[in-house]
């Protein structure tokens, strides 16, 4: 009776275990269960044996103690089955992605779009006449706006570089003096410079007086008394709103 109730009181899970099932055996008490080659233990932890097979017949599960489980697995596949494989089924086709080429459309008709635009805007275009500045105009203007040395030396080379291409803006003042002798132009190039570079200034100089023989080296403009009454006018009135 003792043996029964014992063995009434051992359990396993589940309660139809298949072939692979791992299958949870429940004892009364901690047992020890050493394995065979009808099943595999997985684990064993106190009363509980966790074993598993891979033949679809009953197997026994015998204890240290002596207790015999029987335990019967089950096939998984159907009654009957004649153990043939299921015929393969074709991968299903998938669709090519269409996002790419919709990209490409897009960045290709931005483009055309962009380029079309550039050619209208190159036909709008109308070219601006270039202004064509006078040197004599150009170098009165700044000798009589001038009011330092360095101003009245600056309009001056601009003008000898725009009337004689020997005498270029790149040129230093040594060089340029050795190709034009002007003292005019000598006394208007050292008080620049001097006014530029020297830590005392240009030296003491009657600056109007400068002015005037400046405006004397343009050849059209000197030539006729006119045009000295004038610049002497100018100059004049430059003075009163000095003064003023």
């Amino acid at each position: 009776m003792i043996a029964l109730a014992l063995l009434a009181a051992i359990t396993f899970t589940p309660a139809r275990p298949t072939v692979g099932d791992p299958i949870t055996v429940t004892f009364p008490a901690p047992v020890t269960v050493q394995p065979a080659k009808e099943y595999e233990v997985v684990a064993q932890r106190g009363n509980q044996v966790i074993v598993r097979t891979f033949e679809a017949k009953t197997f026994t599960l015998r204890t240290s103690g002596g207790e015999e489980v029987m335990i019967p697995i089950h096939s998984v596949l159907p009654p009957n089955d004649k153990l043939q494989p299921a015929p393969l089924k074709p991968p299903r086709a998938e669709t090519y992605p269409r996002a790419p080429f919709i990209a490409i459309g897009v960045a290709a008709v931005a483009a055309i779009a962009a380029w079309i635009a550039v050619v209208l805007l190159a036909r709008r275009r109308i070219a601006k006449p270039e202004i064509v500045i006078d040197p004599v105009e150009r170098f009165r203007s700044s000798v009589m706006a001038a009011r330092s040395w360095a101003a009245l030396a600056d309009a001056t080379r601009r003008y000898l570089a725009a009337t004689d291409p020997r005498l270029g803006m790149e040129l230093t003042t040594r060089e340029l003096l050795a190709r034009c002798d002007d003292p005019t132009v000598a006394e208007v190039l050292r008080q620049g410079d001097l006014e530029k570079f020297s830590p005392w200034g240009a030296v003491a100089a009657d600056f109007r007086a400068l002015v005037a023989r400046a405006l004397a080296v343009i050849p059209s403009v000197s030539e006729g008394p006119a045009w000295a009454g004038g610049a002497h006018a100018d100059l004049d009135a430059r003075d009163d709103e000095g003064r003023a």
